[in-house]
């Protein structure tokens, strides 16, 4: 059966937050983001969000925290979930994945720090080789981490309905494929 929940995830910086803004506003749905909930968890023990990535590897309440708050959101309707593995705790969703090299990603990253607080005081990045550094990072700290807890590889592109590349296509492009091909699979 499927619910009226989108899961959005991707590469880093391949634009997840502002897509599920605007689908959600689209749609006229909530949002929910847990990249920002692991952000506020990485403020809340002053580290950086690598450095909360490393160290989820050894403490799997981390990600066990984020994960229910996932699955709590997945309860809900009409929501767009910005999350790396909401299309696992939610399979019934439409799950969308969007793809950006890391060459390219390291720049938005390093422009969306300067508009973003919470993001620039959660990464502590200065360089866009820096940025790159840490995507790689996060990356592999990220896919090795839920191999081991859950056996899945969150960026296996067979796992989504939709799967977008965000270099070929412009934030308004994206939205608008997402909003089109959602409405077309609820109906089916």
């Amino acid at each position: 059966m499927k619910k009226e929940i989108i899961a959005i995830t991707g590469t880093l910086g391949s634009g997840k937050s502002s897509t599920s803004n605007l689908v959600a506003k689209a749609l006229g749905f909530t949002r929910f983001s847990s990249g920002d909930f692991m952000r506020k968890i990485a403020l809340e023990m002053d580290i950086s969000v690598n450095e909360l990535s490393k160290k989820a590897e050894n403490d799997t309440s981390i990600d066990k925290k984020i994960d229910e708050e996932v699955k709590k959101t997945g309860k809900l309707e009409k929501v767009v979930i910005d999350s790396r593995l909401a299309y696992h705790w939610i399979p019934e969703s439409f799950k969308v994945y969007l793809n950006l090299p890391p060459e390219i990603a390291k720049n938005r990253i390093l422009n969306n720090l300067k508009d973003n607080k919470l993001r620039r005081e959660s990464e502590n990045s200065l360089s866009a080789e820096e940025i790159y550094q840490k995507i790689i990072s996060r990356l592999e700290s990220e896919k090795k981490r839920y191999r081991e807890l859950y056996g899945i590889d969150h960026t296996d592109k067979n796992n989504f309905d939709l799967v977008i590349d965000t270099e070929k296509n412009d934030l308004n492009q994206v939205v608008d494929i997402i909003v089109a091909e959602y409405k077309k699979w609820i109906m089916k």
